[in-house]
Order: structure tokens, then sequence, then C-alpha cells
């Protein structure tokens, strides 16, 4: 690697927040137990049933409540509950990692209630309408009811009605890896309206818990759901507008730089969200919104090694280098190959030394006119707070939606050049 790169100093920073919807739920854990109750749930639980909860990789906000509040209502019903990774091929598609990552979530026994209990082993229940075989979790195939939880919102690969949901959890998430292999290879969306009708027909699932999310990642809206497929695509669709009324957006529609600080599967399932930062990056959509180059610094430690979106990048630095782990990232991004699909999202870009040199790098190479537009946010899932460039204030001074809580300076870097610890 060359002793130093082409790099632009950077300009002054403020701190900005977006004013957002805040409704949210208080007590998420009483919340679900109580619609649970009194939405039959025990007249569906025999004393002493095995109940297997499902628990996803996306980091749904309060889900330790959520998961808490369902094993609590299990137990109140007379059940015995466990949880069950229900996450596709994330982990490396291996049991061992799927725990590991519920465990860097929080989720174990003690915090929710109900041990875990993990197998990539699947019952493949037969030819859904589409061509795909429907499968289910072994171990929650055997129990004697499952409980789908899952949030409803925008999905980076849907344009449809149908996104992310109780259909799509039960397609990818209790398919495990075959089931998600299968779903993807014979189109997504297809498989998400086809797969769910075999396995609410045929596996013993009690009910669904549906989440929204505000955009501070709280539980708006949390809603049980009978177990049969007119209930499920209902909901999905239904919430999914809901959902909509949620969705935030980065503020500027032009910007040389975006620099965000971390990505991962806990975020989005590409890592960082198209919708936020341009369909384009994966695809041959138009340029909007226009961020000419972006910058990831770092890959959530929930994500084990899955940097699944980093091709979506231009630069990054040596220390998400040093977390990505290309066999786990490429398991996920071949299961989900489907027709007419890329490879875009799985390649490292260049990876600097440090979190000044990637952004110093990536300003060069956008050729700014004029003073440079630069934006850094957390995650594109965090979008109330961000940093913005000089450049972009009086932007934000003119927008009522938005407001400036800090005078501009210059980014924290520390004496090696990073805003966050290097890892050793």
């Amino acid at each position: 690697m060359p002793a130093s790169f082409p790099r632009s100093p950077l300009p002054r920073f403020f701190r900005a927040k977006q004013f957002l919807p805040d409704q949210h739920v208080g007590d998420v854990r009483s919340d679900v137990r109580e619609k649970l109750i009194s939405g039959g749930l025990k007249e569906r639980v025999k004393p002493g049933a095995q109940i297997g909860i499902s628990a996803g990789s996306r980091g749904i906000g309060r889900f330790i409540e959520l998961l808490a509040g369902i094993a609590d209502a299990v137990k109140q019903a007379g059940g015995e509950p466990f949880i069950f990774p229900a996450m596709g091929s994330h982990g490396g598609a291996t049991a061992e990692g799927q725990v590991e990552i519920l465990k860097r979530l929080g989720v174990g026994e003690e915090s929710v209630g109900a041990p875990i209990r993990a197998t990539m082993e699947t019952v493949p229940l037969g030819e859904a309408g589409n061509g795909a075989v429907a499968h289910v979790d072994k171990l929650a195939y055997e129990a004697d009811g499952i409980i789908v939880l899952g949030r409803t919102k925008t999905h980076p690969e849907s344009t449809g009605p149908i996104a992310s949901g109780l259909l799509k959890m039960c397609t990818i998430g209790l398919g495990k890896q075959s089931g998600a292999q299968q779903a993807h290879n014979h189109g997504l969306w297809d498989s998400v309206r086809s797969v769910p009708r075999v396995q609410l027909s045929l596996a013993k699932i009690l009910f669904g818990v549906a989440v929204v999310e505000n955009g501070y990642r709280q539980p708006a809206v949390i809603e049980v759901v009978p177990a049969n497929y007119e209930a499920f695509i209902e909901a999905d669709l239904r919430l999914l507008d809901v959902a909509k009324t949620f969705l935030t957006r980065i503020p500027f529609e032009l910007l040389d730089v975006l620099i965000v600080d971390e990505i991962g599967k806990t975020i989005s399932g590409g890592g960082m969200d198209p919708n936020i930062i341009g369909k384009w990056r994966n695809s041959d959509a138009p340029h909007i919104p226009d961020y000419r180059r972006i910058v990831a610094l770092s890959l959530t430690d929930e994500s084990l090694g899955n940097g699944l979106g980093i091709g979506m990048a231009d630069f990054t630095t040596q220390r998400f280098a040093k977390a990505y782990d290309p066999a786990v990232t490429y398991i996920n991004l071949l299961t989900a190959q489907e027709p007419g699909s890329n490879t875009r999202e799985g390649p490292l870009p260049l990876a600097l030394d440090s979190d000044r040199e990637a952004i110093e790098v990536a300003l060069y190479s956008a050729l700014a006119d004029g003073e440079p537009r630069l934006c850094r946010i957390a995650n594109t899932g965090n979008l109330g707070k961000f940093w913005a460039s000089e450049a972009l204030l009086n932007e934000v001074k003119l927008n009522p939606k938005l407001e400036q809580i800090s005078e501009p300076g210059f980014l924290p870097f520390d004496e090696r050049g990073n805003l966050f610890e290097a890892h050793p």
C-alpha cells in the first residue's frame, strides 16, 4: 500500500437533530404479555407445552422486553417457552453463530426468561405455489407451538406492498438457510407471498407478534395477530403503511461525502439501507439521493463478521477490514441470490489506516465544487441526530423540521486519527 493517498482537509461540522414522531409503547413487556393473553393464548397452550419463540438478528427496538413479555405470556398460559434463532443464513449459517448473535444482542435465559435452543436443521413441508420448498426450523416444528415475532418495515429490495414483516419472518427466519435459499432462488417476494401459506397450514404457529418502530427505534405499535394466512398478510399490508409514516431519511439530497459510523445486519439486511443511501448503490436506479462518496467506518459487533453492504461504500477502515469475515458475509450473500441479482454488496472497498484518512481520501475523490457538503450519521437506522459540514448550515436553519444543536467545530479524532477506539 502506498505511504499516502491524496487527501483533502476536512471542514468544520455542527450537530443537528430532526424532529421525529415519538409515539411509543411505554411498558413493552407488559403490553405484549397482556395482548397475547387477551388474544386467547391460554386457550391454545396446554399445561407444560413447549412453545418456541422466534428471535431474529435485526435487533428490534426493546428486543429483550418483547421476548421477555412473550415468554411471560407463555408461562402465564401454563406453557414452557424457549427461544430459537430465526435468521436465515446469518451467523455463518451455523447454530453456534446464530446463538452468539443472540447473546451479543443481550438475549439469554436470564434476560428473557427462556432458554435458547438452536439448530440449522429444518423440516421441509412441501412446495409452495411459486415452486419454493417451505421449511421450518426442526426444533420449532417439533414443539407444541410457535410464536412468530417480526418487525414490519420497508425493505431495501421491496418496492411493492409487502416488505419486512410476519410473512418474511416465516419465510426466511423460520426457514433457516435452507428455506432462505429456496425463497431467494425462486424470487424473494413471490416466496414471501407463497411459502407462509404452507407453513401456516402445516406448522403449529399460534400467533404472530408484529412490531412497528418509530424513528428512535422504539416500538410504536405492537399487535398480536391470529395465525392464519389472511390475518398475517392483512397485518403486513396495513402495518407497512403505518411504518412508512415513521420512515426517516437523511435531510439532504446531494452530498459530497456521507460518513456512516457503523453498518451491520443488526441495522439493515443490506448493512446500510438503500432506501436511505440511494438504491443506485446496489442497482441501476437513478442517483436519488446523490451521495457521491460513502465512507463506512465500523461493523457492528452483533453482526459477527457479516459485512454485507460494505460493497455499497466507496471507502472503509482497517478496523472494519479486521472485523469483516468474508466467509460469513458470502454465505449470506450467496444464500440470498435471486434471478437477476448481483454481488455488489459483498466486496471490501479500499480500507484506510484511520477514520480521518478514510474520510479525507473520500472527500478528495469526490472533487467537491465550492464548500464541501458532508454529513455524518450513526447508521441508517438512527437518523434522529447527525453531524453536518458548515456548507449545510443554512439548509438546516431554513428547515423547520431540523434544529442546530452545537456550534461548528472539528470532528473529535484521537491521536491516531480515529473517532472510535481501534481494534488491537
